[in-house]
This record gives structure tokens, sequence and C-alpha cells, in this order.
């Protein structure tokens, strides 16, 4: 994948650079060219695959354990060592510690928004606070980082930018969709392509982005040619928007790279069972080829609806024990070492992150509850460094002792990887400007 700076519009200038453009002359620098300077990231970066544990998972349980602490905080696993020194996991992820050298771990995530799922799970994917509990997405809401990706560095190949999958995740059962997976002020056009089929199931496959047996590439090009002429000159925006929708329509039909990432059974029975034979294992497999046939951002969400899998709140330790981090474990650490052998991973992102963690003190039913007061989250490749650990919790895990940070912080660093300014000015739909993710602050430390 090519190091190629973004050709994002809009960038906004710190108080330092505005400052520096009243002695520009003095250097013999024109204002457009310190702008150019200053739109301009180098990417560490060329795509992200974002493992979301939707629900979220028990820091005390993964990989900020307090084998110390009372009996009712510290739970019923074990702590176990991983490659890096001095750094242990959970007993139930024994793959995943043999990782950690490849890794940056953050201790120290919290935010001040409410308990609620739905809210948090914007906060944690956009950086953005929507100052209430639900409500579904909107088209209000701050672009997810695959559809920005998709606007400020498209592909370089015919592919689809931005894949999420394998479910639209619910606020609850029944429930409307989470909000922070959606183009939301860009445009329904950079919403994410839905993969709502299991991959794990034996006749999976996307028909849709095939071509008719009767329809030729020639004949496809000719049609598409043929609507871009009807079109011609329309300036209304549900006409622009359906246009967007038809773009995307063909250039989805005309990518043999995405439609060939989607064939599954092009992989060894022995890699597909490495990953976990569930819809969870192999939709991570997926991300890795889509990676690799171009694709920039593929997001996992865990859950159907945001109570199913991570909400722990009863039977913690049987859900994690038996189900959830056994999958995750193999999925993850099958993830990293494909990368790694395959040279991919200096340049792909692989952010493994909930909305929150869950309560120092076990509840009546042997669950944890909600808890944003701290968390824990996995970072590797993209630039962040290898074997490191950022920031750390008090005693039971309950709130930062060391170098707090906040999920607008994640997401600015997340943003520098991808070498999109965290500071950048955006347009939305009606040419309104709105800024990318202004309370962040990109953590340097962390990133080689």
């Amino acid at each position: 994948m090519p190091n190629n700076p973004i050709p994002c519009p809009g960038p906004r200038l710190s108080r330092r650079e505005i400052l520096q453009v009243g002695g520009a002359s003095l250097l013999g620098l024109a204002l457009p060219r310190l702008l150019q300077a200053t739109a301009q990231r180098t990417p560490r970066a060329d795509a992200c695959i974002l493992i979301f544990l939707n629900g979220g998972p028990s820091h005390l349980d993964m990989w900020d354990m307090k084998p110390n602490a009372p009996k009712e905080v510290r739970g019923e696993f074990q702590p176990i060592a991983t490659s890096l020194p001095g750094v242990q996991f959970s007993e139930h992820l024994p793959k995943l510690a043999r990782h950690m050298h490849r890794c940056t771990l953050v201790r120290s995530v919290h935010h001040s928004v409410n308990n609620a799922h739905a809210a948090a799970v914007y906060t944690g994917l956009t950086g953005h606070d929507r100052g209430e509990i639900g409500g579904g997405a909107r088209p209000t809401d701050h672009p997810a980082i695959g559809s920005v990706m998709g606007l400020c560095r498209p592909p370089t190949k015919p592919v689809v930018p931005y894949v999420s999958m394998p479910y639209i995740t619910q606020e609850g059962a029944g429930g409307p969709p989470q909000p922070g997976f959606f183009g939301g002020l860009l445009g329904r056009t950079r919403d994410p392509l839905f993969i709502l089929r299991n991959p794990d199931a034996p006749d999976f496959a996307m028909p849709e982005l095939g071509l008719g047996a009767d329809i030729s590439p020639n004949r496809l090009a000719a049609r598409r040619h043929l609507l871009d002429r009807l079109r011609c000159g329309a300036d209304d925006r549900s006409a622009q928007e359906m246009a967007g929708f038809q773009s995307k329509a063909f250039d989805l039909l005309a990518s043999a790279a995405t439609q060939k990432a989607f064939q599954l059974d092009r992989e060894p029975p022995t890699v597909r069972d490495r990953y976990g034979r569930n819809i969870y294992g192999q939709s991570v497999l997926l991300a890795r080829r889509l990676i690799e046939a171009g694709t920039r951002v593929a997001c996992i969400s865990w859950a159907p609806d945001a109570n199913a899998t991570w909400d722990t709140h009863s039977n913690n330790f049987v859900n994690l024990k038996t189900r959830l981090l056994p999958q995750f474990d193999a999925a993850a650490s099958s993830l990293l070492a494909d990368l790694e052998e395959r040279g991919l991973l200096e340049r792909t992102l692989v952010a493994m992150m909930g909305e929150f963690g869950r309560s120092p003190k076990i509840n009546g039913a042997a669950g944890r509850d909600h808890w944003n007061f701290c968390y824990s989250l996995l970072l590797a490749g993209g630039g962040f460094k290898r074997g490191f650990v950022y920031g750390a919790s008090d005693k039971i895990g309950a709130l930062p002792s060391r170098n707090p940070v906040t999920p607008g912080d994640i997401i600015a660093t997340i943003y520098t990887s991808l070498g999109i300014d965290p500071d950048l000015e955006l347009t939305d739909r009606l040419g309104r400007p709105f800024a990318l993710a202004p309370w962040g602050t990109p953590i340097r430390e962390v990133l080689a």
C-alpha cells in the first residue's frame, strides 16, 4: 500500500501555526505553501482493523488484572506472563499474551459519558460526546473513522473503502442502530458496506457484488456512462446522494479485488480453524482479506445488540471463560500473527477496544457492571510502539493512577497514525464546517 499524504480539504491551523503565518513572508514562505504543508501528514498506517468488543469488555479479567486485590474485586481468573516481561494477561488469553511484545497496551482510558451503551459507543468510536443516552444513529453524528478514511484517503484500488460486520449492532434487542459506525455528517454515501451474512456459514457468499451472467464489464461501463449523462447538471441534494449510491454500486460490481476478498473458501481450512469457526473469528479473517485487497477500514462489531456478548452483568466469569475470551483470543492472535508474517503489521493499525470496562466490585449475580471511569485497550501496528504499556489504574482498577486519557485522545492518536490531522476541519452535506476531533490530543508517547 502506498505511503501517500491525505488529499483532504480544509485544514484547520493551530494557534501556533497561525502565529507562524505572520512571519511567513520573512522566511520567504507563501501562505498557500504553509497551508499545504500543514494539511499533509505522513501516515504511519494505510489501513485499520477495528475489533470493537461491543458491550464493554472486563479490563479486570483480561489485561489489567489485580491479583492482590480483595476477592470481591480480583475475581476467579489467574494472571499469566506475556511476551513482554512484567506484563500479565488473563489465563484465558494465552495466545494473545504471546503477542504483547508487538502491542501497545493503554490502561488508563476513561470518560465522563453516562454508562449507557449507545452514548459510550458513540464516544468510543468518534471521540465525541453526544450528550444523551440513546436514540439511534443520526445524520448529525460525527463520522466513523472508516467514513473519514474513505473521504481523505480513498483506496488506490477500485475496492470498497470501509466495511463493517457482522452486525449493525442495536442499542438493545429490537432497538435502533448504535451511533458511531456511520457516515453521519458526511452523508449516507460514506456509510460502510455492512456485511450481515455469517462468514462462518458453509454457503457464505456475496452474490450482490458480482455481475450477472448477461452483463459484461463493457456493458456495465456503458450503463454507468449513460447514468452519468442522465444526471449531468443535477443539483438536488437527494439526486446527488442517489448518484453517490449508484457510483458506489458500480465500483463494487467492477471490483474483482473486493469480490475475491469475500471468497473465504480460498483460505486453507487450517487457517480458518485457527481464527475460530464462529461468526466473529471468520469476520476477523475476512477483515484481514479485505485489508489485503486495499480496503482502508474493516470494523468488527462483536455483538448483535449491546447486551448480547460483552455486557456481562451476570455470569461474567462463565461467559468469559467458556465463550468470549477463547473466541477473541484465537481471532486476535491469529490476525496479529498473519499480519506480521505477511509484512503488513507495520502499515496496518489493529485496535481492540470497547466502549467502557466493568466494575471492580463483583455484583450479586457473579457479574460486573458498566464502568466508564477506567478501562483498557490494545493497539498494534500502524506506528504504535511495540511492547509498551501506557498509563495505569489504581489498586482495584477503578480509576486511572497515571497518564489518564480519554476516547477523544485515542481517536486523535488513531487519526494521526492514519495520516489524518485530528484538527482537520471538514464540511457536512450542506457545506457547514465541523472539526474532526477537537476534544482529543494525540498521545505522542505511544507512537514510535
